[in-house]
């Protein structure tokens, strides 16, 4: 992999300190930060997506936060495009572009290739697949990439209909473009490092306390006023806001919400889990550990150094 520039990347679950961790790595080895989270691209979206506040971004640059309007469309091949511009960026100022986010997908978009082929959305088949319901359209996927049915979110409409999309439009499924974008030489070398605590339930518990701060720094309101916005699709279905968005179609108290999002934040953490523990180049640390800063820059030092 001579030749090709280097990236750091800090992944995991939700409510793991990735963002202070990384924050900590970009001062100590001359970094910046590209983030890697699906929801934190969106302005107005703070408290529930757990962005940090602006204040604690001033010390070291961040990049693909509050980028787009949340009425806004945005597809991981936009995420993709922008994010390697930025890292290049980075790395022709002799900097290190440092990722840190929780979803995967965005992440290995940027890191690999381009793994399906540039296409324009056919209105037709896009009409048709719409006609459908959520289950004929799993039924669907299920026949025809059975592998994809088993390992992308199924509840997640938009990505059901991408991968029957990708497949009716290029007579190729989701599962071989990835099996060959495998044989492709990534865009970066990149190490990853991965935060997780030993036991479950202190990620849950971690998860808990973290919702119920939001609630008390103002959640609700934020989600009032975006409530009156005609939302993207993808933005209207964040965790934090869609559950509190039912509440207010409903007439219900905003802390009728909370549990609910607890619950929503917690599958979530699992499936973050699911995505990253597939991953035989994640480097997994303690979450919490009080050496952690000091693992994780031995490990990106030797890194560098090579």
């Amino acid at each position: 992999m001579s030749g090709i520039p280097k990236a750091a990347a800090v992944v995991g679950p939700t409510a793991t300190g990735k963002s202070e961790l990384a924050i900590e790595l970009a001062r100590r080895f001359d970094g910046e930060i590209i983030s890697c989270d699906s929801m934190q691209i969106y302005k107005d979206m703070n408290i529930g997506t757990a962005k940090l506040p602006p204040r604690s971004r001033k010390r070291i640059t961040h990049h693909m936060i509050d980028i787009i309007d949340p009425e806004d469309s945005f597809s991981c091949s936009d995420y993709a495009a922008m994010a390697a511009a930025a890292a290049d960026s980075v790395i022709s100022r002799g900097r290190i572009p440092i990722f840190c986010g929780g979803t995967g997908l965005y992440l290995d978009s940027v890191i690999s290739p381009d793994r399906y082929p540039e296409q324009k959305t056919d209105p037709a088949l896009r009409k048709t697949l719409d006609s459908f319901s959520d289950e004929e359209l799993i039924s669907q996927l299920r026949y025809y990439d059975p592998v994809s049915a088993e390992t992308i979110d199924l509840k997640n409409r938009r990505r059901v209909l991408r991968a029957l999309e990708l497949y009716f439009q290029t007579g190729i499924t989701k599962t071989e473009w990835d099996a060959r974008s495998k044989k492709l030489p990534p865009k970066y070398k990149a190490v990853k490092l991965g935060l997780d605590y030993p036991d479950r339930q202190t990620l849950y518990d971690r998860i808990d306390a973290r919702v119920d701060r939001m609630f008390d720094e103002g959640l609700a309101d934020e989600a009032r006023m975006l409530y009156k916005r005609e939302l993207s699709a993808t933005a209207r279905q964040a965790i934090g806001y869609k559950e509190l968005f039912y509440c207010l179609e409903n007439g219900d108290s905003p802390e009728n919400a909370k549990d609910a999002v607890k619950q929503a934040t917690r599958r979530y953490a699992k499936r973050q889990l699911t995505w990253f523990r597939r991953d035989p180049d994640v480097i997994w640390l303690e979450a919490g550990s009080p050496n952690l800063a000091e693992q994780a820059a031995e490990i990106i030092g030797s890194f560098l150094a090579e």
